[in-house]
C-alpha cells in the first residue's frame, strides 16, 4: 500500500476497499463494521495534524498500531472484571462460542473457583460443542445441551454469560441466533443476563425489532448475493436492553443505557 498511495484520498480509498472485502467474506460483519469504522475514524485523525502526506502516512501507521494494542489488550480488561462475578457453587449458562466468555471462564477456574458451565448447541453451525471441548479440555465442568432446552435448564442456573457480535446505541446487542430467546427466558426466571463484550464492537445503528437488523448482518455474503433470504436462517438476531443486565467492557462495567454515551465518547 505504501508504494501505491501519493495522497491522503488514495490511502483513505485503499483502505475502504479493504474494509468491504472483509464484508464480503463469509463471517458476520457486524464487529466488522463497527471496527472498520472506529479503526478509519482513529487513524484518518492524523491528516488534521500534518502538513505533508509523507509525515501523515507515518502518523497514520503509528495510530493503526496503537489501534491493535488497544484490541489485543482489551479481551483481557474485560476478563479481569467478568471473572470476579463467577463464584463457587455458579452454574453458568452461555450461548455458541464467545472467545472472552471462554477466556473469562479459564481465569475463574485458574482461581481455583469450583462452578458448572451449561453451553447450547448452537445451531446452526453447533458452535456450542467446540466451546464445550474447550472447557471440558480446562478441566471445567461442562453440559452440552439443545438450544430448545433453554427453558428446562433456566431454573438451575445462576447467570447467564454470552458474547455479543455488536452493541447498538440502545444498549441492546447483536449476536448468534437464539441469544434473544435465551434473554426473554432469563428474564421471566430472573436470572441476570450479562454481556461480554469489546468496545470496538459498539455500533450506531438503533433496531427496534427483528427486522431492522441489516441484511449483511443476518445472512452471509453468498446467501445475499442469491437474494433468497426468506427461508434461510439468520446468523444472529436482536436482544433489546431491557434484557441485558450489565455489559462487561474493556471501558468498564456499563448499564445497557450507559451505552450511548460510551457511543457517543468512542466517535468523538
Amino acid at each position: 500500500m505504501e508504494g501505491e498511495t501519493e495522497t491522503v484520498q488514495e490511502l483513505e480509498a485503499n483502505l475502504k476497499d479493504g474494509i468491504q472485502i472483509m464484508k464480503t467474506s463469509n463471517y458476520p460483519v457486524a464487529a466488522i463494521n463497527s471496527g472498520c469504522e472506529l479503526f478509519l475514524r482513529f487513524i484518518t485523525l492524523a491528516v488534521l495534524d500534518t502538513r505533508t502526506f509523507g509525515e501523515c502516512k507515518v502518523i497514520m501507521l503509528n495510530r493503526g498500531h496503537i489501534f491493535i494494542k488497544k484490541l489485543d489488550e482489551a479481551r483481557g480488561k474485560i476478563v479481569k472484571l467478568a471473572a470476579k462475578f463467577i463464584e463457587d457453587g455458579s452454574k453458568v449458562l452461555t450461548h455458541s462460542r464467545s472467545r472472552v466468555v471462554l477466556q473469562t471462564l479459564r481465569k475463574a477456574h485458574k482461581q481455583n473457583k469450583k462452578f458448572e458451565v451449561f453451553v447450547t448447541i448452537s445451531a446452526p453451525d453447533n458452535s456450542g460443542k467446540q466451546m464445550c471441548k474447550d472447557l471440558e479440555a480446562e478441566g471445567i465442568p461442562c453440559t452440552l445441551i439443545l438450544d430448545s432446552a433453554i427453558g428446562y435448564i433456566m431454573e438451575q442456573v445462576s447467570f447467564i454469560m454470552t458474547g455479543a457480535e455488536g452493541v447498538v446505541e440502545s444498549g441492546g446487542i447483536v449476536n448468534k441466533v437464539g441469544s434473544y430467546t435465551m434473554a426473554v427466558c432469563a428474564k421471566e426466571m430472573k436470572k441476570p443476563f450479562y454481556v461480554l463484550t469489546e468496545s470496538f464492537k459498539f455500533t450506531r445503528l438503533f433496531p427496534l425489532g427483528q427486522q431492522d437488523l441489516p441484511a449483511e448482518y443476518k445472512y452471509t455474503s453468498e446467501i445475499r448475493k442469491s437474494g433468497d433470504t426468506k427461508k434461510v436462517h439468520p446468523l444472529v438476531d436482536y436482544t433489546p436492553p431491557s434484557y441485558i443486565t450489565l455489559l462487561f467492557t474493556d471501558i468498564g462495567i456499563l448499564t445497557p443505557s450507559a451505552v450511548s454515551d460510551e457511543l457517543i465518547k468512542l466517535y468523538l
